[in-house]
């Protein structure tokens, strides 16, 4: 128990460690944690840990459990029910492969004309169960050609959990991305439009893009949905075949869809909008977000003046003798002295006076006092006051708080009042996705909520083996009485990885954080990235998350890395490969520079070995770049710093999607005309090549050194969510290890109103050192019961919002679908619509 590295118990750390730490083991707890009070000294304390035996004594017994601990595992696998609905599917992949040989066989256009046999097929009375396994084996045939990735026989299984309509629970890097395409593909067929839906605009832009590359091979067309777009962009991607979006707007679209004034003005597949939906990340949309409705709000009051008003009177009102609150539910109340003081200094006599109404102000300005934080809650951004999605760590710039809270926020940091708001339209994501005959998911973490899924929408969780064993180390949690101390042993823990080499992913729950834990960092002069909200970060997201798996990279991010991020290690090649060829043209394309607000701010590569670039690919790159400075100048081209970008994107993107034969034609075809994207493409290829070489011998390192290293600085509300990050480490089989610290000061002990003042104390009284972590199996136990009390609180929460929009969605339906018939129909049908409206309208009033 003496160091935090020794603490690791991982046989694959063998440098030894640079400064001592100890430990404070724990027993049987007897309340929230327990600290037995006789251990007079620390070797005492080892004594009482190891029982009088010797720790190698101790190892053996550690040793037998485990073994023990296996074999119940597998004797619980094999009477599982999930263990025998997985078998089941095995016949289908037994299916798929006999067929692999024929299909194997078949020319492009052969493969491609399936598509159009499939369809005939379907329209003489087969069924998509009748064509699955075929359809099956050429969307991984078509995958193998275009991405060079074969779907593995569990990910087979995974892409029939999805067309059955269940929920596909797979653990990081066994390729969800990729399952995705069997069941789209397959739906697809149909004609009646399939939704892949993601968490956020980059992964459905990632998504639309790689996955587009197989669809669109075999004939079928994709359309991507993200913010900004036009409605006859998004009326267009919605006629695709299939179509990635985001939740969000997706549930927008839906809602300004029936809000729509005239059919011109819609953009969804109407009068059947919804057909089958694949849902990524999918507790993560109806879960977690499943408390946060989707809103669409008017102007309505005038009243913009009282809130800087009433952000002057909270600032003289003090917590604990004006008013109290409670963290759990955001929720604020005024004593008597608060009243008086509040009335005094507005001049009013009641502050709940109808004509003179200042109670839900002073309320609204006190709850963006204690509960809205900026750089946890929000961001300040020209002049706005932007949301950051708790669960994800991302901005979003659409999302305003209702009820007054976002224009007393705004006024509380001396911004521009924005005028308040009233609902014209909102529905819940639950409500929404149950608007699809047919609807599917896949995560990595659902099985702890598969009683509300099956509960909400007949969803069953299906856990899908996975392609390799995995060998992570998910280590012991460690509980600190103080945050600094936390913050200490976490900067600690990532110098000591650091000297080893190994990359480091330490996670944190706000920007606020994780700009703490940078300062740290920079005091011990350890290189890092941060990924969070800022602009200045989130705009280099991908290029941060591609470094960070190599070796001696160290990451800091907020949930942005949670989910939907595949960190490889040694890195990403396709990425670094683009880095490269952006680092070395750039400058040839625009003489704009970059701005940070948009672009990011340049990531950190200073101790990161460097990528050999091959004399052959060194020529390719030149000529590119000369090519590029004699186009912009022979053509009097001056590119703005986005479309130079735009164009390197492009070029990557012919690259992957057509063969180097036909590149190097278009180059010679056009070669009086100065081909810069055939040529940068096949730059990129070149570069491509050194990149894989590069990566592969780096991630060999980075796995004889342990893999990615994953430190969470923090519980979550959610055990799914902390999951999530654990996961981000060991995948695909490879080896990593993950670390949890706490401190008994964070937000979730004080929001659940754990008192924990009584355990900082008696820390102090037996070790004269508060900062010294306590951990054992008694603390996993007491925190994962807290966790679980946490996950109650807030199903509650969305089962009364499901409730409550239950009460509404009877009449939204009826109204929504009587705006369709009459948007979409003859003038003949819309007069008698609007007859039998006004006479059942007259009917009940006279």
């Amino acid at each position: 128990m003496a160091t935090v590295p020794s603490l690791l118990n991982a046989s694959f750390l063998t440098p030894k460690p640079l400064t001592q730490h100890k430990t404070l083991p724990c027993t049987k707890p007897t309340s929230l944690f327990f600290f037995p009070s006789a251990f007079a000294s620390f070797s005492t304390l080892q004594r009482h840990r190891f029982n009088g035996q010797t720790p190698i004594a101790a190892s053996l017994k550690v040793t037998f459990g485990e073994n023990v601990g296996r074999f119940k595992k597998t004797l619980g696998d094999f009477t599982s029910l999930n263990y025998w609905v997985v078998r089941d599917y095995y016949r289908l992949v037994d299916s798929v492969n006999a067929l692999e040989p024929e299909i194997l066989r078949l020319s492009d256009e052969q493969l491609t004309a399936k598509t159009s046999e499939f369809k005939k097929r379907l329209s003489q009375g087969h069924t998509l169960s009748d064509i699955q396994a075929e359809a099956f084996s050429v969307v991984r045939e078509a995958a193998r050609r275009k991405l060079g990735m074969r779907h593995f026989d569990v990910q087979i299984i995974g892409g029939a959990v999805l067309h059955d309509g269940s929920i596909a629970e797979m653990k990081t890097g066994e390729g969800k991305t990729l399952v995705s395409t069997l069941a789209a593909y397959l739906n697809a067929l149909t004609g009646d439009g399939v939704h892949v839906v993601t968490v956020n605009d980059y992964l459905a832009q990632r998504d639309a893009e790689w996955m587009g590359r197989v669809h669109r091979f075999l004939g079928l067309s994709v359309g991507l949905i993200q913010k900004g777009m036009t409605a006859e962009e998004r009326r267009t991607n919605y006629q695709c075949d299939i179509t990635y979006t985001n939740n969000s707007e997706l549930g927008f679209d839906y809602l300004r869809d029936n809000l729509a004034g005239n059919s011109d003005q819609l953009v969804m597949r109407w009068p059947k909008p919804f057909h089958f939906a694949i849902v990524d990340e999918v507790d993560s949309v109806l879960i977690d977000e499943g408390r946060n409705p989707l809103l669409i709000s008017g102007e309505a009051s005038k009243d913009a003046a009282r809130y800087p008003v009433a952000a002057k009177v909270a600032e003289l009102l003090m917590r604990g003798l004006h008013y109290n609150t409670e963290l759990k539910d955001n929720s604020v109340e005024l004593t008597e002295e608060g009243i008086a003081l509040a009335e005094l200094a507005l001049e009013t006599n009641d502050l709940w006076d109808e004509n003179d109404p200042w109670a839900r102000f002073v309320m609204n300005a006190l709850k963006a006092k204690e509960f809205y934080r900026q750089d946890v809650q929000y961001i300040v951004r020209n002049g706005k006051a932007l949301i950051i999605n708790e669960l994800t760590g991302r901005v979003e710039e659409k999302r305003r708080w209702s009820e007054g809270i976002h224009q007393a926020v705004e006024a509380k940091e001396g911004l521009k009042i924005q005028a308040d708001s009233v609902v014209v339209a909102q529905i819940t994501y639950q409500s929404l996705f149950k608007l699809y005959p047919k609807l599917s998911g896949m995560t990595g973490t659902a099985k702890t909520e598969e009683r509300e899924f099956l509960k909400m929408f007949q969803m069953p969780v299906i856990e899908v083996p996975t392609n390799l064993p995995n060998i992570r180390k998910d280590l012991a949690i460690q509980a600190f009485a103080t945050a600094s101390g936390k913050w200490e042993y976490v900067s600690q823990e990532v110098e000591y990885m650091f000297r080893q080499g190994r990359p480091v992913l330490v996670g944190t729950t706000s920007v606020e954080n994780s700009e703490h834990l940078s300062d740290l960092l920079k005091e011990r002069n350890i290189p890092h990235n941060v990924l969070n909200a800022r602009p200045k970060y989130a705009g280099r997201e991908a290029e941060i998350i591609a470094q960070a798996g190599r070796k001696y990279a160290i990451t800091i991010s907020t949930n942005m890395a949670g989910r939907g991020t595949d960190i490889i290690l040694g890195g990403n090649p396709k990425m670094l490969a683009r880095e490269i060829i952006e680092d070395s043209l750039l400058s040839f394309l625009t003489r704009e520079a970059p701005n940070v607000e948009i672009d990011g701010m340049e990531i950190s590569r200073k101790v990161l070995s460097k990528i050999k670039v091959g004399p052959s690919s060194m020529a390719l790159l030149v000529k590119a770049a000369l090519m590029a400075k004699y186009v912009g100048k022979s053509e009097g081209k001056s590119w703005t710093y986005q479309e130079a970008k735009s164009i390197i994107s492009e070029s990557v993107e012919m690259s992957q999607s057509m063969p180097l034969k036909e590149l190097q034609k278009l180059i010679d075809e056009q070669s009086e005309m100065y081909p810069l994207g055939p040529s940068i493409a096949i730059t990129y290829l070149s570069v491509l090549k050194d990149c894989e070489v590069h990566c592969t011998k780096e991630g060999s390192e980075v796995k004889r050194l342990g893999g990615l290293h994953v430190i969470g600085t923090s519980l979550h509300e959610s055990r799914r969510i902390d999951n999530q990050l654990r996961g981000r480490a060991g995948r695909q089989g490879d080896p990593g290890s993950t670390r949890f610290m706490v401190s008994l000061q964070d937000e979730m002990f004080q929001k659940f109103n754990f008192d924990t003042e009584w355990a900082v104390k008696l820390i102090s009284k037996i070790t004269n050192d508060e900062d010294i972590p306590i951990e054992g199996d008694a603390i996993v136990k007491q925190l994962l019961a807290l966790q679980i009390n946490a996950e109650k609180y807030f199903f509650n929460i969305r089962k009364s919002l499901v409730e409550f929009d239950e009460v509404l969605e009877v009449q939204r339906k009826h109204v929504y679908d009587l705006r369709q018939l009459i948007l979409t129909g003859d003038n003949e049908s819309c007069s008698q619509h609007i007859f039998q409206f006004l006479f059942i309208h007259l009917s009940f009033t006279s």
